[in-house]
């Protein structure tokens, strides 16, 4: 059976070529532990890949050998748009990468459509003044929800899609967006993947929700990879647990693995060290 790398060597390694076709992933993690840091090298180097296979060579080395890279990356943002990503990205990578990756991969801002309906003055998000005009147009515009359904429905066939972030959705709810409404989101693209046969890679941070709010998310996507901090003596160390991971996690357990150490380098999210059951 074909996997769609994950863009971490090691991990890909493990898990014998990365994730299983039409998966759905949650990358849950307290704030700066790694979860976007692991996202965004998901996607840089998937991109890379076609992009620039020299680099792709240097900072990830040999594709296992059932990896098969999907042919597009779709980056969706519900706050920031392609700029604001790059220079996100740049402080967990090497400028090279972010560089050679920015024009291979699609982004799709969808600030519009999640500011639309706030306070917030249109110039701060659409770099405009919002005139008479405009207000006629806003009836028109689509809610977020259903931009992102539209855009996932044309976008996500066969590719990987990188998602920030669910915590954005958990923001904005009030009237127009409910907890039930995010986590309906999470359980339709889980089912709607499974035709897909692409990778969905959804961003949350854990300190913007509940212990059972987490606990649903996790219920409704297929695999959950958790990152957090640890403590040992004066240092604290960023950790990575795979909480679940259907038709995955069985690997792990039986080469007993509990937690991997992780570290963020030029090259961005990666693996230092694996612990095993002793």
């Amino acid at each position: 059976m074909e996997r769609l790398p994950l863009g971490v060597a090691r991990i890909d390694s493990i898990l014998r070529g990365g994730a299983p076709p039409g998966s759905t992933l949650l990358a849950a993690g307290e704030s700066g532990a790694g979860a976007r840091e692991f996202a965004h090298t998901a996607a840089a180097m998937n991109a890379l890949y076609d992009a620039d296979p020299e680099l792709f060579d240097l900072y990830y080395g040999d594709l296992p050998k059932r990896s098969v890279v999907p042919p597009e990356v779709h980056y969706v943002s519900f706050t920031a748009d392609s700029d604001e990503i790059a220079r996100e990205m740049q402080h967990s990578m090497d400028d090279d990468i972010v560089e050679a990756v920015t024009e291979r991969m699609q982004f799709r801002d969808l600030s519009p459509e999640y500011f639309q309906l706030s306070p917030i003055p249109r110039e701060w998000y659409m770099g405009e003044a919002q005139t008479i005009e405009d207000l006629g147009k806003a009836e028109g515009t689509d809610d977020v929800l259903g931009a992102l359904g539209d855009y996932l429905n044309e976008n996500a066939a066969g590719n990987l899609v990188v998602l920030d972030s669910i915590s954005d959705l958990v923001g904005a709810m009030g009237e127009d967006v409910e907890w039930s409404d995010i986590t309906t989101l999470i359980r339709g693209l889980t089912k709607a993947s499974h035709t897909w046969d692409g990778l969905i890679v959804m961003i949350v941070n854990r300190d913007a929700i509940t212990r059972t709010e987490f606990g649903q998310l996790m219920d409704a996507s297929e695999g959950t990879f958790e990152f957090s901090w640890e403590s040992g003596g004066s240092q604290r160390a960023r950790t990575m647990v795979v909480r679940q991971f259907r038709g995955v996690l069985s690997q792990l357990e039986a080469e007993n693995i509990v937690r991997f150490e992780t570290e963020i380098h030029e090259g961005g999210f990666d693996v230092s060290d694996v612990r095993k059951i002793r």
